[in-house]
């Protein structure tokens, strides 16, 4: 038998026919698609700033020195779940800064400026507006606090689970920015403080792509030189820069079958060692140690001792005779190309005949970087 919930259960209202449809059943239909979409937002995201709500500074001609502050217009939710707009710009006001913050604040103080959600009455605009009985403004309110309250952020207590969000009367609070303050005026603003401006996120074990290619990057636009790390089935994992084109520089890359390439002064640190190891036949290029660049090599930075060993093993020029294999040539050229070239001789009483065919040759490359100021660049 399974087994039941204990009488906690969101309730969805229903309806019958030729039912009298009180004020609490229109109000229980709103609040159960409101409160099961701030339950998504507080547990399948982080809370925080989604859209603009930037702090911007404008230079006035007096006083000296003096800003004037305006909140550009977003969108955030805050950790009940709460969406909180800001249609419009919003002058910061310097008389609420003042009542609230301002005597006794140093110059050099940040002080926090905040943003919560609250639940507010219409305002009436006639004797014959009765607007205000039947709707809510979900609005919002600018709060300032003096240094050091930013910390309130963090030890901000969430809801219960099954909770919707909230009206405002306990305010979650959300840092904005910070702002500074002298002779009743604000001097700048700035997102840099003790505690960071937090923006939303997402919560999830598993991110699947449609495309089969799925990209995570630094900034909400490709701008050259952004970061970017891509996963997709043709490439593998790729991390690099946006050019100016909108295509992407990579600069270490794990392709599908596990082979990793690695670009930039960071794949091979000043004062260490890389190696490579394996078997070429001749002509071949030999390879670089993973996570050593070409052009460092190519302008002295990193250097390069390769050995190479010629095999004894190897397939006679014909199948009757004794034939007998020898090395004539086994060395590697500027380009790092192999040749080794095999004799072979035949020694039955057929008398002397030999050969010259390509060989193979273990090789091992040994790269090393000097450490900086050792007359190769670092």
């Amino acid at each position: 038998m399974a087994q039941t919930s204990s009488g906690t259960d969101v309730q969805r209202p229903t309806f019958f026919e030729g039912q009298i449809l009180s004020a609490a059943d229109l109000t229980a239909t709103v609040d159960h698609a409101r409160n099961h979409a701030a339950r998504h937002d507080r547990y399948l995201h982080e809370w925080g700033i989604a859209e603009g709500l930037t702090l911007v500074a404008e230079p006035r001609t007096e006083p000296s020195g003096a800003v004037t502050v305006t909140l550009r217009p977003g969108v955030a939710v805050d950790g009940t779940g709460r969406e909180i707009l800001v249609p419009a710009p919003v002058t910061l006001s310097e008389t609420q800064f003042g009542e609230t913050v301002g005597s006794g604040s140093s110059p050099a103080d940040r002080h926090p400026v905040l943003l919560a959600g609250l639940d507010r009455e219409p305002v009436a605009t006639g004797l014959l507006d009765d607007t205000g009985a039947d709707r809510i403004d979900e609005s919002y309110q600018v709060l300032f606090r003096r240094a050091g309250d930013e910390r309130l952020v963090a030890e901000q207590v969430p809801p219960a689970v099954g909770d919707g969000p909230g009206d405002g009367t306990e305010p979650w609070l959300i840092l904005i920015g910070y702002v500074t303050w002298r002779d009743d005026h604000f001097t700048a603003v700035t997102t840099t403080g003790p505690v960071p401006v937090r923006y939303a996120g997402v919560r999830a074990d598993t991110v699947a792509a449609r495309s089969g290619a799925l990209a995570l990057r630094a900034r909400p636009e490709p701008a050259q030189g952004g970061s970017v790390l891509t996963v997709a089935d043709s490439t593998g994992l790729t991390f690099g820069r946006f050019r100016a084109d909108g295509s992407v520089d990579p600069l270490l890359v794990v392709t599908p079958d596990g082979d990793l390439t690695v670009r930039g002064s960071g794949a091979q640190r000043p004062g260490t060692t890389s190696v490579a190891s394996g078997v070429a036949t001749d002509g071949m290029v030999l390879p670089l140690p993973a996570g050593v660049d070409e052009t460092r090599v190519t302008n002295g930075a990193t250097l390069l001792h390769i050995t190479v060993t010629p095999q004894s093993s190897g397939v006679a020029p014909a199948t009757d005779g004794v034939w007998l294999p020898g090395t004539v040539d086994c060395s590697v050229d500027e380009d790092r190309r192999l040749r080794c070239r095999i004799r072979w001789l035949r020694v039955d009483a057929s008398g002397p005949q030999w050969h010259d065919l390509p060989g193979a040759a273990s090789f091992l490359v040994l790269a090393t970087t000097a450490e900086a100021g050792e007359g190769s660049a670092a």
